[in-house]
């Protein structure tokens, strides 16, 4: 399981690149700060969906250390 599909992973603050739902396709990667974490489930095969401070919304790919 990758980093992005666990929520223990993910907090607010955290920078991460995200997949947004029109990129799924081409598998473009959105970077920015987590804002809000959408996911309620502790896992998901996706990745965890979270709002950027950006306002943008999609699921987590990887997490900028």
């Amino acid at each position: 399981m990758s980093a992005g599909q666990s929520r223990s992973n993910i907090h607010k603050g955290v920078k991460v690149q995200i997949v947004l739902k029109e990129d799924q396709r081409s598998g473009k990667l959105t970077e920015g700060v987590v804002k809000d974490i959408l996911t309620n489930s502790s896992n998901h095969p996706h990745g965890i969906k979270v709002r950027l401070e950006s306002g943008e919304v999609g699921r987590v790919k990887e997490i900028i250390l």
